[in-house]
């Protein structure tokens, strides 16, 4: 054993394991039970059991959960951080996760049923998103702005207050980073309500953050219901923001819910995502980018590109290669290197996916590969559905318009640039699409055409920390994971002042 592994051995003997049979709720920096001491069971998805409890916060544990953000908010002491002492916490705050990345992912995979590849990209890019914001929040500052006269004009950045943010299932540690660093680089202080299916490493996430040296109060994480708990906080007086990712329908429900105290609201909502896959294109790297776009994360993703549009002249060659390969992927034991899909993520979520498939085939499309559910061997018991292609698909059918959630894409031709721009706006979403073509000027056409916050061009992957990450339409608005993300937690404060020898009489009296 190196040196740095006793080190890092050392570290996590001292700490509290991430593997428990029972996790409390955080607040105020303290690890409490539910006020009337009510548990959730957490499942396996993979397997359909239960290994673990969670405390199941009530609308009293909420109220101390907001008492302590305001207090921790209102004291000052960490929004008054130098600069460069709050960038150093976070740091240290990636610099712990990076040094438990194995057990985060091991948690993450037990609590999600996701293949292990997708939970360390996973883990990983949360790790990076706290080193990305300890570096923004340095040059994130006010400006000096020209006004004619004697006159000076600045602004200042200040923290916008207490945040609430409501995590999906579907990536909980990565989406929990994505919230919680640009609001504590900003200097706010943040409620945590994680999805009652995972909320594990987002519990764990906030131990780091105190470990790490965040002050006490200043990240508070409230597993419960989000029907009682994330309600109560959206219409809380004393919480100043909501940020929320999940479906379009919920984050409706939100925008009004804040709208009586006029909170700050930031919303990442669903996606039917189109992929257009030109004649000139690489049709190698377009079937391998394509069946990452809609297979990663079993298809659980809300920039899954589950509508592939293809230009006629290759659509056979296209489709051929795309079943062909959609065939060979691996999906069973979530901790196998050679897995691609994990399981969906509980038996709900299962029955849906099987719906949209019915109502496709009843509808008169054709399934060209999977559209079954799967029973990997020594996992009976827990969800699982095969990579699915349904063809002979027209443009009204439910799965092509409404969001599946799951490992389920569709297919179908288009004639030319024009028809295939028109067949990618027809949706009431707009998170991402992809093109692929070896004509860039073609790309950057279509691109500048496309209703959608984020366009791929020849591939697969839509954000990095510092990639401004959001939609147009009911897909939401905000963006999250860049610099300018880091406004959405902050107040502009404008100062003007005089500086002319003569003193000022506007009114000349």
């Amino acid at each position: 054993m190196t040196k740095t592994q006793e080190t890092q051995t050392e570290t996590q003997t001292e700490t509290q394991s991430m593997k428990r049979d029972f996790y409390k709720l955080f607040i105020n920096g303290e690890q409490v039970e539910s006020s009337n001491g009510g548990r959730t069971k957490v499942y396996n998805p993979a397997t359909g059991e239960v290994f673990a409890e969670v405390a199941k916060a009530t609308k009293e544990d909420a109220q101390k959960a907001v008492e302590a953000a305001r207090e921790a908010f209102d004291n000052g002491k960490w929004k008054r951080f130098p600069v460069n002492k709050r960038s150093r916490v976070l740091n240290k705050i990636a610099e712990i996760m990076r040094s438990r990345f194995n057990e985060l992912v091991e948690l993450e995979v037990l609590n999600t049923g996701k293949s292990l590849s997708a939970a360390q990209a996973q883990i990983n890019q949360a790790v990076e998103d706290f080193e990305f914001y300890a570096g923004a929040l340095v040059g994130h500052r006010g400006s000096v702005n020209p006004v004619p006269g004697q006159f000076h004009n600045y602004t200042e950045k200040e923290p916008v207050g207490v945040c609430a943010q409501i995590i999906p299932w579907n990536y909980p540690l990565m989406m929990a980073a994505w919230k919680v660093a640009p609001a504590i680089a900003a200097g706010c202080s943040v409620i945590i309500k994680p999805a009652s299916l995972t909320p594990l490493t987002a519990i764990i996430l906030g131990e780091i953050c105190l470990e790490a040296g965040v002050p006490v109060g200043v990240v508070n994480i409230l597993p419960g219901s989000g029907s009682e708990i994330g309600n109560y906080l959206v219409e809380h007086e004393l919480v100043n923001k909501v940020a929320f990712t999940g479906s379009t329908p919920i984050g409706k429900d939100i925008m009004g819910r804040a709208s009586n105290t006029l909170k700050r609201v930031t919303l990442e909502l669903g996606g039917k995502s189109p992929n257009l896959v030109f004649e000139d294109a690489d049709i190698e790297a377009a079937v391998d980018g394509s069946i990452y776009g809609i297979y990663n994360n079993t298809g659980q993703s809300c920039d899954a590109r589950s509508r592939i549009y293809i230009h006629e002249s290759v659509y056979d060659e296209f489709v051929e290669k795309f079943i062909e390969k959609t065939n060979k992927l691996v999906v069973g034991n979530p901790f196998d290197k050679a897995t691609h899909l994990g399981a969906v993520i509980d038996k709900n979520q299962m029955d849906t996916i099987e719906r949209y498939v019915q109502s496709a085939i009843d509808e008169g499309a054709e399934i060209l590969a999977g559209g079954k559910v799967l029973n990997p061997v020594g996992f009976e018991n827990g969800y699982w559905y095969a990579p699915t292609v349904i063809g002979n698909v027209a443009q009204d059918m439910k799965v092509v318009q409404e969001e599946i959630f799951g490992p389920v894409v569709v297919v179908s031709k288009f004639k030319d640039e024009k028809e295939a721009i028109a067949l990618a706006n027809d949706s009431e979403f707009g998170l991402a699409s992809a093109i692929w073509s070896t004509n860039g000027a073609r790309a950057t056409r279509v691109a500048n055409q496309i209703e959608a916050g984020i366009v791929m061009i020849n591939c697969p992957f839509s954000a990095f920390p510092g990639t401004p990450f959001g939609g147009y339409k009911q897909s939401g608005f905000g963006r999250e994971l860049a610099i300018e993300t880091l406004d959405l937690y902050s107040e502009t404060k404008s100062i003007m002042s005089y500086y002319g020898s003569r003193p000022l009489n506007p009114f000349g009296l």
